[in-house]
């Protein structure tokens, strides 16, 4: 059949998922029949479309003409013999394969023989729904993002057996309705999940075993990589029920011990904490299904142990690079006296100009006034020796990320700064700790991991050793929200929070790439259209550089010791290649 003649479209089942696909297709002119399992099932899914489309007409996407003519367009029944008339039927019941088996064996037993049968399935194999019916060459995988009215991407899932006109009908389908396709063949996870979850199921790690509370978990993944919600909060969205058995079936199909289920999961799951579902998961909601979250304050408790902080007014920074001066310019904007130390008089002036500049920037973009710029520089004096920081409340370091150097610039500074002073190190994935025992006041040492670019980036993840102070803890928080940025406290473990959930993502998504099962362009647009997030793998590696990723997983690798975290040859053939991105010409695409 030509995707032309495809012009009534079945779903089955209608949950949240099955209801917003019915919706898109009725949106765009299909005629839709859409069947439950039961008569309550089917007015459950009646209110969820009407839900959906009230609040579109109420945002001004949707006429109240459009709404009317939406609904006219379904046919709601509680009977699959309805389906007689389809040209295309789209299965979205629960995740269970036998479930899913038993649908297309009656499926394929009512429609005609032209019926392109479809299953919604995130994680399930095709070809194992396919061979339940006389026409496995006609069955497709047709996955849809949530919320379906508005993601728009699909992943059309090809089978070894499925017809080239079939696939060419079901993307055409696609585009008809407003969506970027992609096809890909039958392997668990597809790409958007098989690289989702892995992420998500670290994120339950690493707050199970309390190296960071909930609520830093997620606003590092919101505020360092821009995802539009954090693992744990998007893990109640998919519910953990979904989501644990969409792990088990990855972990089954690869063996990859990352796609393991947590064990927590399970235990969530036994206990009917689904999410925000049933009201409760990772956090706790005002009631089932409802977005609102109930404070229960766990961040806030875990941080009010700390105590009182010392008072911090002048802070040393040493370094001369994008993010000294980045750090710099954010301590004296936020009222600081601060002090640059640079290697030479020349590196030390360069440095100045170039936070001076920044400045001139932010005051042409209407971000700074001109008074208020003024008055940081003038709170800000730089200088090429050390000795001058005996009189800093906070020295932050940012060179180079060496160990041996910044081992080397603590054993300095533990002799240079006054008593009481606190000690901080910005480096991104080296162990602090090491830094701190380099001193003879390890407690005063933390670390203060900015982002870059430092004035506009408004993470600093809080990293404290198992020597740290509850002192200097609460020191390093006060001095952060002074500087309006948001903290989130961490252990001190490569990666800290968000390199150690981010890198191995990007990671396996080069292993996708290595397997051939889908091209550079189609795995970013999976998780720019899939899952909302700001850029895609391979536009993220070329711009923090190849390899920079190559060190970060290698320290990742070492220190955890999984096999799935072990950088991907081919991210290490490109390094070696010279080929590390934007700033070589060349990575993983090339540029002007």
């Amino acid at each position: 059949m030509a995707a032309g003649q495809i012009q009534t479209v079945g779903v089955v089942g209608l949950g949240t998922m099955g209801a917003g696909i019915a919706e898109v297709f009725a949106r765009n002119g299909f005629s839709v029949i859409a069947v439950e399992a039961s008569q309550p099932a089917l007015e459950r899914g009646q209110a969820t479309l009407r839900h959906s489309t009230d609040r579109a007409v109420k945002r001004g996407k949707l006429t109240a003409a459009d709404q009317t003519a939406l609904w006219d367009r379904i046919n709601f029944s509680t009977e699959l013999s309805a389906l007689a008339t389809a040209d295309l039927v789209i299965e979205a019941i629960p995740e269970r394969l036998e479930l899913k088996r038993d649908l297309f064996a009656t499926l394929d037993s009512l429609t005609p023989e032209h019926t392109i049968l479809a299953t919604n399935t995130s994680s399930l194999s095709v070809t194992e729904i396919s061979v339940a019916t006389s026409r496995p060459d006609r069955v497709v995988g047709l996955h849809f993002f949530n919320p379906a009215p508005v993601q728009k991407f699909v992943e059309i899932v090809r089978t070894v057996v499925s017809a080239p006109e079939v696939i060419d009908s079901v993307t055409d389908v696609a585009q008809r309705l407003g969506k970027e396709p992609v096809v890909v063949g039958d392997r668990a996870g597809f790409i958007a999940n098989a690289l989702l979850f892995g992420y998500l199921n670290h994120a339950v790690s690493m707050y199970d075993s309390r190296y960071a509370a909930r609520e830093d978990i997620d606003e590092a993944m919101k505020l360092g990589c821009g995802y539009p919600m954090g693992p744990l909060a998007l893990l109640d969205l998919i519910g953990l029920d979904t989501a644990y058995e969409i792990l088990d079936t990855m972990y089954k199909q690869g063996r990859d011990r990352l796609h393991a289920p947590h064990p927590l999961l399970k235990q969530m799951v036994t206990a009917g904490l689904l999410g925000r579902k049933t009201g409760r998961g990772f956090y706790t909601y005002a009631e089932a299904h409802s977005p609102a979250v109930i404070d229960d304050a766990e961040t806030a408790l875990a941080r009010s142990d700390f105590g009182t902080g010392r008072p911090v007014e002048a802070v040393g920074v040493v370094g001369s690079g994008t993010m000294a001066t980045g750090i710099a310019e954010v301590f004296a904007k936020s009222g600081f006296q601060v002090l640059l130390v640079a290697r030479s008089t020349d590196k030390a002036t360069a440095a100045l100009g170039a936070i001076t500049k920044s400045m001139e920037k932010a005051v042409q973009r209407g971000k700074l006034e001109s008074p208020d710029r003024d008055a940081a520089l003038a709170r800000l004096s730089t200088s090429a020796s050390l000795e001058d920081l005996r009189s800093a409340d906070l020295i932050v370091e940012a060179i180079a990320e060496n160990l041996d150097l910044k081992i080397a610039l603590f054993e300095n500074l533990d002799e240079i700064a006054r008593p009481g002073a606190v000690l901080a190190t910005t480096t991104s994935s080296l162990p602090v700790v090491e830094m701190a025992v380099s001193t003879s006041r390890p407690g005063d040492v933390v670390g203060l991991h900015f982002f870059n670019p430092a004035p506009q980036m408004k993470l600093v993840e809080v990293v404290r050793t198992v020597c740290t102070s509850d002192e200097v803890a609460a020191t390093a928080l006060d001095v952060v929200n002074r500087l309006a940025k948001h903290p989130v406290v961490c252990g001190d473990r490569a990666g800290f929070i968000v390199n150690a959930l981010l890198f191995p993502y990007l990671n396996d998504s080069v292993r996708m790439l290595e397997a051939n099962y889908a091209a550079v362009d189609d795995i970013d647009l999976a998780m720019k259209k899939g899952c909302g997030y700001p850029m895609g793998p391979f536009e993220l590696l070329d711009v923090v550089g190849l390899d920079v990723s190559l060190t970060i997983q290698q320290t990742l690798y070492r220190e955890f010791r999984e096999r799935g975290f072990a950088p991907a040859p081919r991210l290490e053939h490109l390094v070696t290649a010279g080929y590390v991105g934007k700033k070589s010409g060349r990575g993983f695409r090339t540029y002007a």
